[in-house]
């Protein structure tokens, strides 16, 4: 196991929450995973694991994970699928679905545009998540990240997630970062 004190000060950034930068015309849309809108997301994601994890998990795997999940998952009354538009593009984008846990959901694909980042956009659509998890009735939030992603792992620690476990590659667990947060 990761040494959990140590990467929580490698990967600690101030409490203070970070200025949410907006346009005047961004605003959030809920669509279907299938939606030409969400496309940038789906690529963008593929590019950053792919580079993110070069050489340790394939790329075929990186494509598999890409379509893991049925689309009807991440759709009401169950989940939701959001996106951050800015000039009709999406910028940044999340979805959830429940999990096998009561009460609980899952996030996934939290994500910010490479070109929008450091404005504090995966921080607003994370707060979206969590307002339109309570909206449906859940209670808990949990979710996964990968160990080569530091700012997701600060996004989470600074928003309120517990940290449950921390596995890098080649240990006996398998990798990532599982975190829950009660809503």
């Amino acid at each position: 196991m990761i040494d959990l004190m140590t990467q929580v000060q490698a990967t600690s950034v101030s409490t203070a929450s970070p200025q949410i930068h907006t346009a005047p015309d961004d605003r959030l849309v809920y669509v279907s995973v299938n939606d030409p809108l969400a496309r940038p997301l789906f690529e963008e994601l593929a590019y950053e694991y792919s580079s993110r994890y070069a050489g340790l998990i394939d790329t075929d795997e990186i494509a598999r994970e890409m379509q893991r999940y049925p689309v009807e998952a991440f759709a009401p009354p169950h989940g939701a699928f959001v996106l951050l538009l800015r000039d009709g593009q999406a910028i940044a984008g999340g979805a959830f679905m429940r999990h096998a846990e009561p009460g609980t959901t899952e996030f996934k694909r939290i994500w910010a545009s490479r070109n929008h980042r450091r404005q504090g956009l995966a921080r607003r659509i994370l707060a979206e998540l969590e307002a339109h998890a309570v909206r449906q009735g859940y209670t808990r939030v949990f979710l996964s990240t990968g160990p080569r992603q530091p700012e997701a792992i600060a996004l989470y620690q600074t928003n309120g997630y517990t940290l449950l476990s921390a596995h890098d590659f080649g240990e006996d667990q398998p990798p990532g970062y599982l975190f829950e947060k009660y809503l």
